[in-house]
């Protein structure tokens, strides 16, 4: 990667000064370390781009965590040599583990409890701006039959921890890559009867936001069910220049509206967001807006930025940590009030891993 694509100031550039960072907007020093990996990636001696890195913190090291970051950021504040992790001089952690990260069909989460899915063949979604998924190997083929999807559960069930594919009590379809509503009702109808074929009465989940109609909410409490609607709102502002045509279509005003008919129909709701892409201003009113109708936590993630292009494409300020302490404080002012808390696991780049404002989090990752 070429110099100032991480775009960190001397004001992250050490220890001490992340130090004064987390004392100065009350975060733990784990949590504002985790997030600055995730923004600033690291500038490994390994030869891979994006890859999925298990690191334990030199000052908690009962928890291991898994980050999936860029690894070839040479101008990164964080350097990774022979399994050690350090920020300048200091080393801060251990690199136990670094896998690709490459776009398959599905994968365990929750020590085995949940299961992400990419169906409808993830990487070759190239639609949104900042998405990495270009950027990864494909492993990952489309699914249109039934017979697709069984002959993936069964390879799933050898890939479980225990081989028993009905502990799971959360399946998600993750990038679905449906343009269209039918066709997403329809796989996720698919879906249902062959997770029945294996005895799975999960429930499932969908990261969409093509499904918005009562219609099809009314279809899938009947067909589907338990099911959570997963609204990808990714962004406030800028929308028609940062998303795909699809995601884009949905304007931000119809958001509170398309989680109500969701609640209505009697399913759980939540959003996914990219923290990162918008001023501060915008995430709060945005925030706002759809927190009365979530029944789940979001899932807030940090914005990494893969190359130039993704780089320039940050709302101001957002290329220092200082941006994502502050949005941190500002979800956890509109959020908490609602009792909702972050779950360890959904999320391999959170602003909160430690602690949510003073309450300490617990969690399988």
């Amino acid at each position: 990667m070429t110099a100032l694509l991480s775009g960190h100031t001397n004001t992250t550039s050490t220890l001490g000064a992340v130090e004064q960072l987390a004392a100065r907007y009350g975060v733990p020093v784990e949590d504002a370390l985790l997030i600055a990996v995730n923004l600033y990636g690291i500038d490994s001696d390994l030869p891979r781009h994006r890859a999925r890195v298990q690191v334990r913190l030199a000052s908690a090291p009962s928890v291991p965590w898994q980050l999936i970051v860029p690894l070839n950021v040479t101008d990164s504040p964080f350097r990774h040599r022979d399994g050690v992790l350090k920020l300048d001089r200091a080393a801060v952690g251990t690199v136990e583990r670094i896998d690709a990260d490459e776009a398959v069909g599905g994968y365990f989460r929750d020590g085995g409890a949940a299961l992400t899915l990419n169906p409808n063949a993830r990487s070759r979604c190239v639609g949104c701006a900042f998405c990495p998924n270009t950027l990864e190997a494909a492993a990952d083929p489309r699914l249109s039959e039934e017979r697709d999807l069984r002959e993936l559960f069964a390879a799933l069930r050898e890939q479980h921890p225990r081989r028993d594919l009905t502990e799971l009590r959360e399946v998600t379809v993750s990038t679905g890559c449906f343009e269209r509503e039918p066709a997403a009702v329809q796989h996720l109808r698919t879906l249902r009867t062959v997770l029945g074929e294996h005895g799975v009465k999960a429930r499932m989940g969908f990261l969409t936001s093509v499904l918005t109609s009562s219609d099809a909410f009314g279809h899938l409490t009947s067909g589907v069910g338990p099911f959570i609607l997963r609204l990808t709102a990714e962004c406030f502002t800028r929308r028609d220049l940062l998303l795909k045509a699809s995601k884009a279509a949905l304007d931000v005003s119809e958001m509170p509206g398309v989680l109500r008919r969701a609640l209505a129909a009697g399913h759980g709701t939540s959003f996914t967001y990219i923290v990162g892409l918008d001023g501060l201003d915008a995430l709060r009113a945005g925030v706002s807006a759809l927190t009365p109708y979530v029944t789940e936590f979001p899932n807030f993630q940090v914005y990494q930025a893969h190359n130039s292009i993704m780089a320039g494409l940050r709302a101001l300020g957002a290329h220092d940590l200082e941006y994502y302490l502050h949005a941190r404080v500002v979800i956890e002012n509109i959020m908490g009030p609602s009792g909702l808390r972050p779950a360890a696991w959904e999320c391999y780049r959170p602003l909160w891993y430690f602690t949510f404002a003073d309450e300490p989090l617990v969690g399988v990752r």
